[in-house]
């Protein structure tokens, strides 16, 4: 059952309530814990290997369809980020590292993890960057700078403007990176693309790869990177 389905329900029960039934079946039950694990891909730094930028999408989807909005585009701009920089021979100042965080869909257990295992390691990290909000034109960023900060890198917008992105905002990150802004007090953020496709989409049955646009999954992925890159190089 989808949105447009709890939609159509609604208006049944609006306008003839006593005539419309519903009956529900479910086989949903708990299993015991089991292990999973977070992907995990890195560019070394070359000045500061031990700082970390980390960019990211989680694996696991709902169970109706393939999760390709949700978040196979996600960590698919995320391995492209990597893919990117290497491709053109840059060599970053920090460590950037690309997670396919495990276990969002439940509980968010990959993302808390990560952080967890950083802080344990005694890491640091400049900026978690995440991408779980589908395939789309790219439109934005969230940062979670405070106003000064977010002031002084408005001049890149300039930079990014021709490939869809015309604002950075103040605002968090998703759910997976978010705990990296608790644990370990770093910058979180997230690409914001067009939102007025993403529920027709979100947790259904047609969440599949034929339903994501190759040209705009790219101009998302191309943004990250640009952004990344700018970090890496001017910093926060």
């Amino acid at each position: 059952m989808g949105l447009r389905d709890a939609d159509r329900l609604a208006e049944q029960l609006k306008t003839n309530p006593g005539a419309t039934t519903v009956y529900m079946r479910s086989g949903a039950h708990m299993l015991p814990d089991t292990p999973a694990h977070n992907i995990i891909g890195e560019l070394k730094g070359t000045e500061f290997p031990d700082q970390y930028i980390t960019v990211g999408g989680h694996l696991d989807s709902w169970d109706p369809a393939e999760g390709a909005q949700d978040d196979g585009a996600g960590c698919v701009q995320s391995i492209e980020v990597l893919r990117a920089l290497k491709a053109i021979g840059y060599k970053p100042r920090h460590t950037i590292r690309v997670v396919l965080f495990a276990n969002e869909e439940n509980g968010g257990r990959g993302g808390r993890k990560y952080a967890e295992a950083a802080k344990d390691a005694g890491e640091k990290h400049l900026l978690g960057l995440e991408s779980d909000n589908g395939g789309f034109t790219p439109r934005a960023f969230t940062l979670s700078l405070s106003e000064d900060k977010l002031a002084a890198i408005q001049p890149w917008i300039s930079l990014l403007k021709p490939y869809g992105v015309y604002e950075l905002e103040h605002g968090g990150g998703g759910s997976d990176v978010n705990p990296m802004a608790r644990q370990l007090n770093a910058t979180v953020g997230e690409l914001r693309p067009d939102s007025q496709r993403y529920f027709e989409y979100h947790h259904a049955r047609n969440d599949v790869l034929e339903n994501v646009n190759k040209r705009e999954l790219e101009m998302g992925a191309v943004n990250m990177a640009a952004l990344i890159y700018l970090v890496d190089k001017y910093g926060l």
